[in-house]
């Protein structure tokens, strides 16, 4: 498995339009932060490239991202839920319909408030619009496995504030993006993960999401697995210096880094 971390910011990205801050200002490339999705390949000998390459969000930089990935197939696209920093990017899947349409998974009041938002982009095909992205949107549900190819990716319930959406887990790896809480009993769905991506906002409180603490507590509750942290907003230090204040098995993401799993 091999995990390409696309886009490690929060929903206005970093730096900040009009921002002089310290972060929004730094030459360090891995302060600069597009919003959050990855790429995941997994072996697969069902396929015929011999790996599945499924996405998980697709945000507003997504046509970005994919300008720095090589133009090949996406089996599958996860989506965590329906805030446009992490669906914006749907439409930019145009170039991907020369290989058949593209399946989109997300749970059914995300699917609909995609239906609502795009619609141009699930009308009938006979009506459609010539060139818009070839899309097939399935519904799924939390603890109900999906089988791209063979590999399976579990949904996870999270809490976002006060909204439900999903996080993923893909054999030994689970991606989490803008969680408040999880349920106990959501906890053996994520025994065993040996690498977790995971939102961790800023240092101070926020109502729905977590802060840096929070996240190392809930790598800790899971063994600590090696823990990637995205969703960044320009309130933590740059990424030199609160890098250097984590614990050892967690880490700050930055766009382009790539995990061998």
């Amino acid at each position: 498995m091999r995990i390409h971390i696309l886009g490690t910011g929060t929903s206005t990205g970093v730096p900040i339009i009009g921002c002089r801050c310290t972060v929004c200002t730094s030459t360090d490339p891995r302060d600069h932060r597009l919003r959050c999705s990855s790429l995941i390949e997994v072996d697969d000998d069902s396929a015929k490239s011999g790996k599945r390459r499924i996405l998980i969000d697709c945000g507003p930089d997504f046509r970005e991202q994919m300008l720095r990935t090589p133009f090949e197939p996406l089996d599958a696209i996860f989506i965590t839920h329906e805030h446009y920093d992490h669906v914006g990017g749907l439409d930019d899947l145009r170039p991907f319909s020369v290989f058949g349409n593209v399946v989109v998974y997300g749970e059914t009041p995300c699917n609909n408030h995609l239906r609502e938002r795009i619609p141009y982009c699930f009308t009938p095909k006979d009506k459609r619009y010539p060139g818009v992205p070839s899309i097939d949107l399935e519904d799924i549900e939390p603890h109900v496995p999906v089988k791209i190819g063979n590999v399976e990716v579990m949904p996870i319930r999270i809490m976002h504030g006060r909204l439900p959406i999903l996080g993923y887990r893909i054999g030994p790896f689970a991606y989490i993006t803008d969680m408040s809480s999880i349920d106990d009993t959501e906890l053996p769905y994520l025994q065993g993960v040996r690498v977790l991506i995971l939102n961790a906002l800023r240092h101070e409180p926020h109502p729905s999401h977590q802060r840096v603490e929070d996240a190392i507590q809930f790598s800790e509750r899971l063994g600590r697995p090696e823990t990637y942290l995205i969703h960044l907003s320009h309130h933590i230090l740059p990424h030199a210096q609160e890098e250097r204040r984590l614990p050892s098995h967690v880490h700050l993401a930055y766009d382009g880094q790539v995990i061998d799993l």
